[in-house]
């Protein structure tokens, strides 16, 4: 979501640079343009008024002072004009000892002269004929003030244009939020889902979000209903296939196969195989239950219904107890962790004598599973063949390891260790270490 924002923003602000700058640009280009067509207007009446000015006289044409404005008798007033005809010219006293220079061509001049006292001018030439020759003047007004006006516009527009962008920006990210709060929302619905806090997503979002929650709703309820048809169909077969497996056993210990003992060993270990893996599927699905999609194993919840389940299949005579960090929450699926402590706890509890102790702990890199019995063991030297490549802990002749092969292949999905110790109690003591991620 901030990633959004932060691209919106960034996207924003750089239109609104763009498309502020061109109209500012432009604003100013027309507002420049459009007051020098007035002031144009202006200086090309003032030299029609000079013209009107030019008198005969006794020595030949004369400017009659009296028709002058008084702008042009104060120095550096900014209104200055210059007059040329024959081999003369006249200039106005504002000029003082300056000189006007004279524009090459009749018309305005667009780039500004430099006049006097460093004024920047504005200078329009007109010519002329009157009392038959040629005469040209050039009139020109100070254009400073209008220059520092425009400076000071630009600043009070950057000024307000800053101020006007910081506040879209406000408005915008509000504004975003607001319309991004549907997305926070589903997302945060989403984490809920994958902690097994809930089955679907709320429905009531906006319309633009409507199919894609409907989507997944759907696709949710198709996995959950899925799992339910495929956890009561392993239990179905494995409850339809217990009563023949037990007529198979009670008939290969029958005396029918007493002629053939090799024959009758066969079938009774091929027949106690198939069932044990029948109970430990039976067993699978039992400790796992109905749970949500992607719940986490939260362990004071858990575990006291997962022994207590333990408890009705291997009796009451069982010590089963178990210590967790106070509300430790291991960060992988909760029915993979059931099968996982399940099968590690059914193993122990075939083969204790009293107590069965299950030990969860946390260190900075990694989570500790410990599950302890005080059963016969398994000896140093046959650990390292039980786990030896191609070997199934359930397959051993000992019997011990049943169930322990799922554990080892999840712990090894998990990137964690599996290791058989000697436990405390006197019995074997099962080990995992899972990285904390």
């Amino acid at each position: 979501m901030k990633s959004i924002q932060r691209h919106l923003s960034l996207g924003l602000i750089s239109v609104m640079v763009v498309v502020g700058v061109v109209l500012a640009q432009t604003s100013l280009w027309l507002f420049e343009a459009g007051l020098q067509r007035y002031l144009e207007a202006g200086l090309r009446n003032d030299s029609e008024n000079l013209l009107v000015a030019l008198v005969r006289g006794p020595n030949g044409v004369q400017l009659d002072e009296q028709r002058l404005a008084p702008a042009y008798q104060r120095p550096f007033s900014g209104h200055y004009f210059r007059i040329d005809f024959a081999d003369t010219h006249w200039r106005s006293r504002s000029l003082w000892d300056q000189e006007l220079p004279r524009l090459p061509a009749a018309g305005l001049k667009g780039n500004l002269q430099l006049g006097p006292e460093g004024q920047q001018l504005l200078v329009l030439r007109s010519d002329y004929k009157r009392f038959g020759q040629l005469i040209s003047i050039s009139v020109a007004q100070d254009y400073t003030p209008v220059r520092e006006s425009f400076r000071l516009m630009r600043q009070i527009g950057l000024v307000l244009g800053v101020a006007a962008l910081l506040l879209v920006l406000i408005l915008q990210r509000v504004t975003v939020r607001r319309a991004l709060r549907p997305l926070e929302v589903a997302r945060n619905q989403i984490a809920q889902l994958q902690q097994g806090q809930r089955s679907q997503l709320d429905t009531q979002v906006p319309q633009e979000l409507e199919p894609l929650v409907a989507q997944i709703n759907h696709l949710l309820a198709h996995t959950e209903d899925s799992l339910k048809r495929s956890r009561n169909a392993l239990g179905n077969l494995g409850h339809a296939l217990k009563t023949p497996l037990s007529v198979l056993l009670s008939a290969a210990s029958s005396d029918a196969l007493k002629d053939q003992p090799r024959l009758r060993t066969l079938l009774r270990e091929q027949l106690e195989q198939v069932q044990q893996r029948l109970d430990r599927e039976l067993n699978r699905a039992r400790l796992a239950g109905d749970t949500l999609p992607g719940a986490l194993f939260d362990c004071a919840n858990e575990l006291p219904g997962l022994l207590a389940t333990l408890n009705m299949v291997h009796g009451d005579h069982l010590d089963l107890s178990h210590h967790a960090v106070p509300g430790l929450q291991l960060p992988w699926a909760r029915e993979d962790l059931l099968e996982l402590l399940g099968n590690l706890l059914d193993n122990a509890c075939k083969w204790a004598d009293a107590q069965v102790r299950l030990s969860i702990g946390e260190t900075p890199h990694s989570y500790l599973l410990a599950v302890e019995d005080d059963g016969p063991g398994i000896p140093e030297a046959q650990r390292d063949r039980v786990f030896s490549r191609g070997t199934r802990l359930d397959e051993q002749t000992d019997g011990h390891g049943l169930g322990l092969g799922i554990v080892r292949d999840i712990v090894e999905v998990w990137g964690g260790v599996l290791q058989l110790q000697e436990s405390q109690l006197g019995g074997l003591k099962g080990l995992i270490e899972l990285p904390n991620r």
